[in-house]
Parts: structure tokens; sequence; C-alpha cells
């Protein structure tokens, strides 16, 4: 049977109230705030589970009353009212339970889809960050296990409310059956709760080791396959691949402990609820035996002992892990969204439309020592830089750093006065490993200001018919993520057919070509200068054919101050 529409997943992102984070902000708080992040969702969630445990406890209630109303009276109206009154119950507990858990899973979602695009959104903040969190490899683990782990919290207030409905309704009962019980139940749950709290303390920390391990696993990984080139050149692969190793080693030790350390807190409150159990058995037969209870009573007395097991079992090996593990993984999501912005105090102005003329005066930055260039508009300068120099002047360039001495000017202002999505837009530093996005060709190329006869213009500049006529689809054929389903070659004019599409003022292409053949880098260097036109380009690159079409080419020494020296 198909579900209403309105316990379903919609076609866009549910709205949930944003998460509040601050500077005085802990593990505890963002995770508290995570379980309460979707009442929309979990309040009525909370509601059917109650009515599905209630439903469970009410079992052996009915069953008990059949008996001693109904079985020893020997009365069959009884008895059938009883037998519908019990599949009522079993109707209700079961819908309760199938909605229930479908609506809390809706809003488990919602709040998950929230912490994930808060922290994409603070990763991928024009500000930039600093830190270890930032690194590739480490932002992925915390971006989908720790965020996941985190978002799993909400169905704390959803099943354990329902649990905790269930127990005191059973406590109720047992009041009414016997106060010494009832009083045993109420006073023996919330004691447990509380050892439950107390003794996840070294499993929470534990599973945060054992997540920071992971992380740093992860980046290492990342570190290795985006340097692989450079570990080859300088013959260091063995050397790297020792170092993911020990990470590694490291991670799986660390799995190995929060698992054992998880087993015995597992293992440890279920002793704890056994004996609970056990000894309101023991008291509700001895009270029996007493003649205090009857038949129907005792059986009632024991069928909800029987019952608070799944209760008491659920916080000691479901929600007590998960509390720890979210609090462990709320530690680790506030390490990113805490993190120190790399442009510290960013500016406002917008800079002119169309050319401009980039000044940089004796900048320092990193490798770069006291590096002077202009470029006037519609020029197109080469620049031969070590890969350190050349990161560290794209970064300038992309106002991700300020320089440490000297100038970058763009139209004659600083580039640090500019407002950086607007900087952006008229300075394009194109990486060398640029990132193709899932989606079809025309989706990775026709972005943003992107208009068709651009787009078109682009695409044949970077000698892209090739791969649209061989691709199924041609301009919609897929590309798969990050380019997955194209080769090396390929990846790479795409990304530069996207890069000339935006036709921005100032155009900086690092290395574009490495991956293609010389008779197509040949035709692109032709195509690339056409393209520009009137706008300015600044090639980093060492490769003959496209040096060889640029007005001039500036020659950096990485190891002394900066030169400049003009190409015939």
């Amino acid at each position: 049977m198909r579900s209403p529409r309105r316990l379903q997943a919609p076609d866009e992102p549910i709205e949930v109230p944003p998460l509040r984070v601050g500077a005085d902000t802990t593990p505890r708080r963002l995770a508290v705030r995570v379980v309460l992040g979707a009442p929309r969702y979990t309040a009525p969630a909370a509601t059917l589970a109650i009515g599905h445990q209630v439903g469970e406890a009410l079992v052996p209630v009915i069953m008990g009353f059949a008996i001693d109303q109904a079985v020893a009276t020997s009365d069959p109206v009884r008895l059938a009212l009883c037998l519908v009154l019990l599949a009522a119950d079993f109707a209700m507990l079961s819908y309760s339970y199938r909605f229930g858990s479908r609506i809390g899973l809706l809003g488990m979602e919602a709040v998950q889809h929230r912490l994930r695009t808060l922290v994409a959104g603070r990763l991928l903040d024009p500000v930039g960050v600093a830190g270890r969190a930032g690194l590739p490899g480490t932002s992925l683990s915390i971006a989908a296990s720790d965020v996941n782990a985190l978002a799993r919290a909400v169905f704390i207030a959803v099943f354990p409310v329902g649990q905790f409905a269930g127990i005191l309704l059973c406590a109720v009962v047992l009041l009414w059956i016997s106060w010494q019980i009832g009083l045993i139940v109420l006073i023996g749950v919330p004691l447990l709760l509380v050892l439950m709290d107390r003794a996840g303390g070294p499993l929470r920390r534990r599973s945060e080791r054992q997540a920071e391990l992971a992380a740093e696993a992860s980046g290492k990984a990342a570190d290795l396959l985006a340097g692989y080139r450079i570990l080859s050149g300088l013959g260091a692969q063995a050397a790297g691949a020792e170092r993911y190793r020990r990470a590694s080693r490291d991670a799986l030790d660390g799995s190995l402990h929060a698992a054992g350390a998880q087993g015995v807190f597992v293992g440890s409150m279920n002793l704890a609820t056994g004996l609970f159990v056990a000894g309101l058995a023991v008291v509700a037969g001895l009270r029996a035996l007493d003649g205090e209870l009857t038949v129907g009573q005792l059986i009632t007395v024991v069928g909800i002992t029987q019952y608070i097991i799944g209760p008491l079992g659920s916080f000691a090996s479901g929600f007590g892990p998960m509390w720890a593990g979210a609090l462990a993984a709320a530690a680790r999501v506030l390490t990113v969204l805490s993190l120190a912005p790399r442009v510290e105090s960013p500016g406002s102005a917008v800079p002119a439309p169309g050319a401009g003329t980039l000044d940089l005066r004796a900048v320092a930055s990193g490798a770069l020592d006291r590096f002077d260039l202009r470029l006037e508009p519609g020029e197109c300068v080469g620049l031969r830089a070590a890969p350190g120099a050349a990161a560290d002047l794209a970064a300038v360039l992309s106002g991700a750093v300020a320089p440490e001495t000297g100038t970058a000017a763009w139209h004659g202002r600083p580039i640090g006065d500019y407002d950086l999505d607007a900087l952006r837009a008229a300075i394009l530093v194109v990486p060398h490993h640029a990132a193709l996005f899932d989606g079809t060709i025309r989706e990775n190329v026709a972005l943003g200001a992107a208009t068709e006869a651009r787009t078109a213009a682009a695409l044949d500049a970077a000698d892209c018919a090739e791969i649209i006529e061989a691709a199924p689809g041609g301009l919609d054929a897929q590309v798969g993520d990050d380019g997955l389903r194209l080769s090396g070659g390929q990846r790479q004019r795409l990304a530069l057919a996207r890069a000339l599409a935006q036709h921005p003022p100032l155009l900086v292409l690092h290395e574009p070509t490495t991956a293609v053949d010389s008779v197509t880098e040949a035709r692109i260097a032709e195509r690339l200068r056409a393209t520009r036109g009137d706008r300015s380009t600044l090639l980093i690159t060492d490769a003959p054919a496209l040096l060889a079409v640029c007005d001039r080419v500036v020659d950096i020494d990485a190891d002394a101050a900066a030169e400049g020296r003009t190409d015939a």
C-alpha cells in the first residue's frame, strides 16, 4: 500500500530551522540542537512512536485482563471483546510504527542535509578556511561520516520518547497491581539512564579519536593521490605509501579500540538491564506465591517485564552508543564550523567592468620573492614558474591570501579592497587540477554568465569537437563524477572550455594542456589567443606551444628574487 503523499520525501530539500552555531557552542549543545532540529517531523513521529510502544505495553495487560475476566469466568462475550481489543491494539501499534519511523527518517534526512550544507558552505566560503580540518580528505570525512553520525541523533527525539512512554505506562500498571513493583520501575529506570550516560564517557572519547584517525588517513590518501606525479618525479612513491600505511594502521587500531569500548559498554549495560528485569520477575513471582497476585496479574507482570527488556536494551545497545557517537561527531563538525578564515577582512568594492591592468610590485608570498609584473589590457603573458611559486601567485590573484609584502592591484586598486566574489568574476584563476561536476558536458561548460555563443566558441577553442562527436548524446552526454567517464586529456579540455566560456577580463591558466598531445596543444594555443581577443591572459606554463603565442614570457627564479625578461 502506498503511503500518503505527505509522508513521502518531497522533490525539493525539506526546510528545517537553522542550526545556531556560535563561539560558545559545545559538542553537547550542538548535539542537543540537532536532536531538536526538526520538530515539524520529530513531534508527530514521537507521538506515533508513543502509540507504538503503548500498544506493545498493552498486549500483556489485555492478555492478563482476558484471563481474569473472560477465561477464568468462562464468559464468551468478554472473550470476544478482548480479542477485538487485542486486534485493534495490534493494528494501532503496527501502523504507528510504520508511519512514525518514516516521518522520523524524513526529519533525520532533513537535518542531515542542513548539516551537510552548513559544513560544505563553510568549506566553500569565499574567505577560505585555515587549519587541518579544511584539508580535502579530512573535510570529506567530516562532511560524510561525522555529519551522518551526528544527524542520526535526531532519532533520539523519536524512538526513546515512545519507549520511555511505554515504560511509564508499565510503571503505572505495575503500581496499580503492586505499588512495590511499580516503585522499583520508577526508581530503577532513571538510575539506569544516568548510569548509561556516565558509562558512555570512554566510548565517546574513543569514538572521537577513531573519527580523527579515520579523517587523518583520508586526508593523507587524498594528498598522496593529488601529489602522485610529484612523488613519481622524486621517486618517493614508497615513502608516500608507507606514510599512508602507518596512518591507515593507526585508523584501524582506533576503530578496534572504539569497537572494544562499545562492546564493553553494550555488554555491561545489557547485564545491568538484565539484572534489573530479572529482579522484577523474582519480586512478582514471590508475591504471586503469597497469593497477592491473581493468575492474570502474574501474566501481566511477567509480560510487562519481558516487554521492558526491549526498551531498556535499546537504551543500552542502540541509543546509548548513538548519543556517544553523536557527541564525538559534533566535536569534529565544530572543528570545521569554527575554522578561522584565510582572508581575515575581505573588502567590499566592485571592480570596474571590462578589461583592466594587473600591477604586481615587489609581491612576496610563500615561494614568491619580490615579484614584479604589469599586465596590460588585451595582453597575453606567459610565465615560467616553479610549482610552489605558481600556486602562491594564484592564491594572491584570487584573493585567497594577501601578499606578505608588496602590492597587487587590479584597475589601480589593491586586490584586497574588492569583494571576493566580484574579484573572482573579474580575475578567473583556473587551477591545474580543475574539477568537473557530475552532469552533462553542456552543464559543465555553460555555467554562470556563459552564453550559447561563448560556449560554442570556448568548446571550439579547447578542441572539444572530437569529445562531443564521440560521446553518446553529444553535449548532453554524462561526464560522471569529476569526469570519471572521460580521459585525462578530455577532462582538461572541458575544464579549459568552461574557463574560456566565462570570458573574464583576466584569465589565469596554470598548465592547462599537460594531458593532451602536442598536435592538440598547438591547435589549442592558436585558438586560445584568438578567443581571448581584447581580454588579458596569464599563462603559467612551460609548454612551448603556449608560450609561443604569448606577447612576452616572464621567468621566475623560485630560489632567488623574481626577475622578468622578455623573450623575442
